[in-house]
């Protein structure tokens, strides 16, 4: 594959992670970022079981996300006076090794800044498909010709909607939002329930984390007096201290609010151009992303490598080999757990997490999704 090149749009998590592959098997590549530089901070993401591991441990990072890991916590979920209803273990919310995004982002980048090219407070604004490459145009920068084009730029990808259709023909609304807003409020994690509505507070998650059930809205994803707004409205009139943190919006620097949605094509590729990530079957908030990522990577990456640059036969062996693994995106229902509509199902949700067998199930469950993938063993 050496001196193929390939620009990836996205240098959050599957971006860098993917760049790290490509590099290693000889590809020139590019990696363009919308914002001015890496994205810090976040919640906390995680990774579990062998599958995870082993390709951790091939990219030659698993150590370094070791020292760096936060460490699952237990998480108390309160009614209005505070008062414990049940406990979420670390394990659970945490998975086996649990790392802020922030710092996860800023490892690969790290370890990928020496070998690639890295074009922040950029973006793509046309791609064009010929029989010798992807004639690819650029907010800021010239225009430029490669071999192949990635997008890995997320739920509301701009390679997706440039190279496949618009939006709302591949994303799916759950019916659910969720935001993380830094609300300096710290101490013990805690958990907070109204129908269709949750907070969490304290811990490496984020300060303030929310979701609630609405459907589809109109505002503005780059304004965040809109986010902001938003949030006010949803969380109109609740109790325990969200009159508290409402308060705080004003003062917040860092606010981030999206839908809970997922993506769906019915290919990873479309000529030279191929999807990782969240642009292709992400964002259910299920707690599987981070590793459908890493993993996705290594594998696009993989048949590219193994097919000697052929992209039809890698894009074709990519979808192959990965789609039934990204199937577990389609089996989380984060919202409706983390926010249940109703008060008989906030208590059945309390439960389940008291009932030693059943938490026990929920574990066993969640890292049989995790592992369910013959992992390849790429030279």
């Amino acid at each position: 594959m050496k001196n193929t090149t390939v620009l990836i749009s996205g240098a959050s998590i599957a971006g860098p992670a993917l760049a790290h592959w490509l590099a290693r098997y000889g590809c020139t590549v590019t990696v363009v970022e919308r914002a001015p530089g890496l994205r810090t901070g976040g919640q906390a993401v995680d990774f579990k079981g062998e599958t995870h591991r082993t390709v951790l441990t091939r990219m030659g990072i698993l150590d370094d996300i070791r020292a760096l890991q936060t460490g699952g916590q237990d998480q108390t979920i309160v009614d209005a006076a505070g008062r414990p209803l049940a406990v979420i273990p670390g394990e659970f919310t945490g998975g086996e090794i649990e790392i802020r995004r922030g710092e996860l982002s800023r490892l690969l980048y790290e370890r990928t800044a020496g070998d690639c090219e890295y074009l922040f407070g950029d973006t793509v604004t046309s791609l064009t498909d010929t029989p010798g490459g992807v004639h690819v145009t650029f907010a800021g920068a010239a225009p430029r010709t490669y071999d192949l084009v990635i997008g890995a730029d997320g739920i509301h990808s701009n390679v997706r909607r440039l190279a496949f259709g618009p939006e709302r023909d591949f994303v799916r609304h759950l019916g659910h939002y969720y935001a993380l807003v830094e609300l300096g409020a710290d101490g013990d994690p805690v958990m907070y329930n109204e129908p269709g509505r949750m907070v969490a507070l304290g811990g490496p998650k984020a300060p303030a984390f929310f979701v609630f059930a609405s459907p589809e809205l109109q505002y503005d994803r780059y304004d965040p007096q809109s986010q902001k707004d938003v949030l006010r409205k949803a969380y109109r009139g609740a109790k325990w201290r969200v009159p508290e943190l409402l308060a705080r919006l004003d003062d917040a620097t860092d606010v981030y609010l999206d839908s809970i949605s997922r993506a769906e094509v019915p290919a990873y590729a479309k000529g030279r151009v191929a999807l990782l990530g969240d642009s292709a079957y992400g964002n259910t908030l299920g707690g599987f992303g981070t590793g459908l990522a890493v993993v996705g990577a290594y594998v696009l990456a993989g048949e590219l490598h193994a097919a000697g640059g052929d992209h039809r036969t890698a894009f074709a062996r990519y979808d192959s080999v990965f789609r039934g693994y990204a199937s577990i995106s389609r089996k989380g229902k984060a919202g409706p757990f983390l926010a249940p509509g109703n008060r008989a199902r906030m208590a059945m949700r309390n439960w389940m997490f008291r009932s030693p067998w059943m938490l026990r199930q929920l574990l066993k469950a969640t890292d049989k999704f995790a592992t369910s993938i013959d992992l390849p063993q790429y030279s």
